[in-house]
């Protein structure tokens, strides 16, 4: 397979009142992944930004600092700036529509509602990008979705979560690696 360069995509809130919410998974995960790619961000323009090589592919890592409802403009500023195709951006992304520990690799998709991935969409090209899913579970009164997405997982996911985290890491890299199908049959099974 030909060296590639891909944009993987932390979606979460800056601030430190949303840093270890639910709908931070993504920042958290972008943050175990530069880890241990010994990679540190830089604050760039709409995002908190690193670059790594993974087995000759160029990867390029952001953070978006423009809050979740406006991801979209970081993440086509930083599609335009490096020339990287919609199908070549990964975004990470909280779920409700999964339950807890759920994670799921996609190719494409709708926004299912999330107001980070609705920005993508209308900012970027439509729904032709892949996703990693991770579910946050829907354990909310009607009404309540935002205040649960934005509050902290309790203690049972928090034991959890950094083998959650870790297997979201092997996915992300495997896509990196063998792509979007090929990860998809090794790891949504």
């Amino acid at each position: 397979m030909a060296s590639k360069k891909q944009l993987i995509v932390g979606l979460g809130n800056i601030g430190h009142e949303y840093a270890d919410t639910r709908h931070n998974i993504g920042f958290m995960i972008a943050d175990e992944l530069a880890k241990q790619a010994d990679a540190s961000f830089s604050t760039l323009r709409y995002a908190y930004y690193t670059e790594y090589r993974q087995r000759g592919n160029s990867v390029y890592l952001i953070k978006p600092t423009t809050y979740m409802n406006l991801s979209g403009k970081a993440v086509n500023y930083w599609m335009h700036e490096l020339k990287i195709p919609l199908q070549d951006v990964l975004v990470i992304v909280d779920e409700i529509a999964l339950p807890f520990g759920k994670i799921r690799l996609r190719p494409k998709g709708s926004s299912a509602g999330h107001n980070g991935l609705k920005s993508i969409e209308a900012l970027c090209g439509g729904q032709g990008y892949p996703r990693l899913r991770f579910g946050i579970g829907s354990d909310f009164p009607k009404g309540r979705q935002v205040d649960y997405v934005l509050s902290g997982f309790d203690d049972d996911e928090l034991a959890e979560l950094p083998a959650l985290i870790d297997r979201s890491t092997q996915i992300i890299n495997s896509f990196i690696n063998i792509g979007v199908d090929l990860t998809m049959s090794q790891f949504n099974g």
